[in-house]
């Protein structure tokens, strides 16, 4: 019987090919995603219809409302940066202790379902300057899980945070994510989507992705409203 993992999964280009690697693996995943009054709904409404096909045995959605703080453009009426210097430090685009968040949610379900691995999609090369992203933050949720939870504190196991994507580059995730098959098409990372659900091509998400489809060579398979960069 295959080991079960919760898998974090927004239904991004990072996400998808995390839980990609997990099926590689040999892991049963259990994808979580969060409803958490993003502004880029499309990116959920993808995520619930394409699960399955990347891997996933199970796929559930939970409802945070982070709008109820705020303090970010991707929860607040603040305007999402367009062509900003990508190494112009944190962006507004961080929303204040998400992985924390989320995390959080991935150890409850991990101990009830019986299992000891949790991956998660962040990437510390090409991406915008989050501090939940860095190598020391997974280092340090890693020890917190095993002090956190019944089932580490009774021996009956030790939680391991996997984070496959924390050392490459955008390029070289997706050309990981295409040797394993994984269709961007199905993908979605614009972080101001037109009504259609077309990608800006302009904010910093957007543009990480054109360039590391770029620099993988590939083809990017998004609508964008507009792809100069």
């Amino acid at each position: 019987m295959k080991k079960k993992a919760v898998v974090l999964y927004s239904g991004g280009l990072d996400s998808t090919t995390c839980l990609a690697i997990a099926r590689d693996q040999g892991f049963a995943p259990h994808a979580l995603s969060f409803s958490y009054g993003q502004r880029h709904t499309v990116e959920l409404e993808k995520a619930r219809r394409y699960a399955p096909l990347v891997g996933a045995v199970e796929h559930r959605v939970v409802d945070i409302d982070l709008r109820a703080f705020g303090g970010s453009a991707l929860t607040d009426a603040i305007e999402v940066p367009k062509d900003r210097p990508l190494e112009a430090g944190i962006p507004v685009t961080y929303v204040p202790a998400r992985n924390t968040i989320f995390l959080s949610f991935a150890l409850a379900w991990a101990e009830v379902l019986g299992a000891f691995d949790i991956f998660i999609g962040v990437n510390a090369l090409d991406y915008s300057g989050y501090p939940d992203c860095r190598p020391d933050y997974i280092a340090a949720w890693e020890r917190l899980a095993n002090l956190a939870t019944a089932a580490a504190v009774e021996g009956k196991g030790r939680y391991r945070i996997h984070a496959p994507l924390l050392h490459l580059s955008k390029a070289e995730i997706i050309r990981r994510g295409l040797e394993l098959g994984v269709d961007y098409g199905l993908t979605h990372s614009c972080y101001d989507p037109d009504p259609q659900g077309r990608a800006c091509g302009r904010c910093d998400s957007c543009r990480l992705r054109l360039k590391g489809f770029a620099e993988a060579g590939a083809e990017d398979p998004v609508a964008y409203l507009r792809q100069d960069q």
